[in-house]
């Protein structure tokens, strides 16, 4: 299953189906006159948010989607059947955009929500409403209203309680395998994560999801490296994790590279609360920590933990520290396993 987090398609409404025009024409009966029925409703266009989907890659295949009409009305009374409605099934955590990307149409962040997006045509008039005292046999009929048609963006934001950011290299995919479910690709280079990825941890009896994006470095608000257009799936995160490599030349550089970073995006993710971690504590003594941690306290760090993504060192009171940002009841209805890139195949799993 490959990994997508934005897609362009072409949404249209069912148009509502035409009135009839009818006349009654039945031997031995002695009146006829106007029977013609009205058309049934056009289909509507709805969104709803499920279970067990984190990429949007079904969409760049199949980008065109449009209710059905519906029906025409019949002599003798007879009102069309309306059409039913379409629905389209995005992942938990997908926005509906306007075609300029400019106004939010739809936020689907719980299971199950749905939302109707463009509504279906009425049907027309049959030409039996139009008979009046004076109008013995009308012949006037509606056609039926036409659906509507939009062009949208749709943007997954993977939902998770907290995330972690930092340079590449920083530790990020240890420390995520380390911690929860997740099985990140780990190497001895820059950009090993090219996809945003989940794992579900467990601590102190209680669950809650992380998330790790791609590494950031300087120039990533205007395109260097991989961007930041990855920063989108952290944007619902209640705190964040910024790990530093304390086997850096300058750890208080790094932390002020991905700082700047994140305000330069903005979208709340630098007010956000931090838990600053010097990794890789496996690789350096106390003295230099004590003095690299002076130096991220100095450069606005509240706190900063000892860790060791590899050995496990430290992890324990960071996540203590992590738990009394989340809300004491959470949940571990969020896909769990890392999401793959477009250049990995894997056999297909509903997470």
């Amino acid at each position: 299953m490959h990994f997508l987090d934005q897609a362009k398609i072409y949404i249209r409404s069912g148009a509502g189906g035409p009135g009839a025009v009818s006349f009654r024409r039945e031997k031995y009966v002695e009146y006829g006159g106007p029977d013609g029925g009205n058309g049934g409703r056009g289909g509507d266009v709805i969104f709803k948010a499920v279970h067990g989907l984190n990429t949007l890659i079904d969409f760049r295949y199949s980008q065109h989607f449009k209710a059905r009409r519906g029906e025409h009305g019949m002599g003798k009374d007879r009102t069309g059947k309306g059409a039913e409605d379409l629905i389209i099934e995005v992942p938990v955590g997908t926005q509906i955009l306007s075609d300029d990307k400019e106004e939010v149409l739809a936020d689907m962040v719980e299971e199950g929500q749905t939302v109707t997006l463009l509504e279906g045509g009425l049907g027309g008039r049959g030409n039996a409403s139009y008979k009046t005292s004076t109008n013995r046999a009308p012949r006037q009929h509606q056609p039926g209203e036409p659906g509507q048609e939009l062009w949208v963006w749709l943007r997954l934001k993977l939902l998770a309680d907290a995330g972690l950011v930092g340079l590449p290299n920083a530790g990020k995919s240890t420390f995520i395998n380390q911690v929860s479910n997740a099985q990140a690709k780990v190497g001895d280079y820059a950009f090993t994560t090219l996809v945003p990825k989940l794992g579900v941890v467990s601590h102190k009896g209680r669950e809650f999801v992380l998330a790790d994006i791609p590494g950031l470095i300087e120039g990533a608000a205007d395109g260097a490296g991989i961007g930041d257009r990855f920063l989108g799936h952290i944007e619902r995160c209640r705190v964040l994790i910024h790990l530093v490599d304390i086997t850096g030349s300058d750890p208080a550089e790094a932390m002020r590279i991905v700082e700047d970073e994140l305000e330069a995006y903005g979208a709340g993710l630098e007010g956000k609360p931090r838990i600053v971690a010097l990794n890789k504590l496996d690789l350096a003594d106390e003295e230099l920590f004590q003095g690299f941690a002076k130096e991220l306290k100095e450069a606005g760090a509240d706190k900063v933990f000892p860790i060791s993504g590899a050995t496990g060192a430290g992890i324990p009171e960071l996540l203590d520290a992590l738990l009394s940002y989340l809300p004491h009841k959470t949940t571990t209805e969020h896909p769990g396993n890392e999401v793959e890139s477009e250049g990995e195949e894997k056999e297909w799993s509903p997470l």
